[in-house]
């Protein structure tokens, strides 16, 4: 690469246009990193503390608490150092890293939303053979599938990308080493690049949507059929969790790179990048743990576990 490119760092713009308000951006984001810190944290640790949730889902949902505190901690850190910095340089390795992560946590929320979409699936449409299907074997197997597939396909982008030429300008008018923003640098023509990694991002985001969506058809349908209001509501209650982060996370990522670049606006490009890489790792614990009787069972059981300890 050091071939192939004369800049040896990119500057982050961020907030500089903002100036004279960054002292209380620089708060609110640094609450909302906390937020997704504690709330992703809190998961996990009920998830991994009480044995009432010792199960294929919670393991996934655990899975996806872990992958939301890395997602946000790719980003979020330099964006506060930036806030409160004047040298607001990135290496163009660290620059590579950066979005390496990025994209690998990206790729692998994609693959374990389908995974946790089949699980719901099996537990609903086929109980019989639930045990069978979503063995801890398999669950571990899925799993490691989810994080090994977006590290390897991550790694592919990354140094598609990072290979072309970049000799100037090295100004990112961005928060972070995001995709669109670090290609308008190269100096090379980038077409057939565009091209490939519009294809690439297809694949990645629409394989395991048309899994998500096979599965709730078949969800939807089966849930119709069942006699028992309890029962119904129960399966309602865990697949509007997860289809609101499907939404979310669906939403937000097609729309920023399934654009046309003549329709790409750097405003609304800052907007969704800040949203889905900072706003969307805070809400996940909410949207689990509120809508979920048995996090908020748990999460009381453990609140009395230091007065059961203290009364011994």
């Amino acid at each position: 690469m050091m071939n192939q490119t004369t800049v040896s760092y990119f500057i982050i713009l961020g907030f500089s246009a903002f100036t004279d308000v960054c002292l209380p951006i620089f708060f609110v984001l640094l609450f909302v990193y906390l937020a997704t810190l504690i709330g992703n944290g809190s998961v996990v640790y009920i998830v991994c503390s009480d044995p009432a949730l010792r199960s294929p889902m919670y393991f996934f949902l655990c899975n996806l608490s872990i992958l939301e505190t890395i997602y946000s901690s790719v980003t979020m850190p330099k964006i506060l150092i930036n806030l409160l910095s004047q040298d607001k340089r990135i290496t163009f390795y660290g620059c590579a890293v950066q979005m390496f992560f990025f994209l690998a946590m990206g790729t692998t929320e994609c693959l374990l939303l389908a995974v946790m979409a089949f699980d719901r699936f099996t537990a609903i449409c086929r109980p019989l053979y639930y045990t069978l299907v979503i063995s801890k074997q398999n669950c571990s197997c899925l799993s490691v599938f989810s994080w090994f597939s977006g590290a390897l396909l991550s790694m592919g982008q990354t140094m598609f990308i990072f290979s072309l030429s970049y000799c100037g300008p090295n100004v990112i008018d961005h928060f972070f080493c995001d995709i669109p923003p670090v290609l308008k640098l190269a100096c090379s023509e980038t077409y057939m690049n565009e091209i490939a990694i519009f294809s690439v991002c297809v694949v990645i985001l629409l394989t395991p949507f048309l899994l998500i969506l096979g599965s709730y058809t078949q969800i939807l349908s089966t849930l119709k059929k069942m006699s028992s209001v309890e029962s119904r509501s129960k399966a309602y209650s865990t697949c509007v969790s997860h289809l609101t982060s499907v939404t979310l996370f669906y939403g937000t990522a097609s729309f920023m790179y399934f654009r046309p670049r003549s329709l790409y606006s750097l405003e609304t490009d800052r907007f969704l990048a800040l949203f889905y890489s900072t706003l969307t790792p805070m809400l996940n614990p909410l949207i689990y743990s509120l809508r979920n009787q048995e996090v908020k069972a748990a999460f009381l059981r453990l609140l009395k576990r230091p007065q059961i300890f203290c009364k011994k």
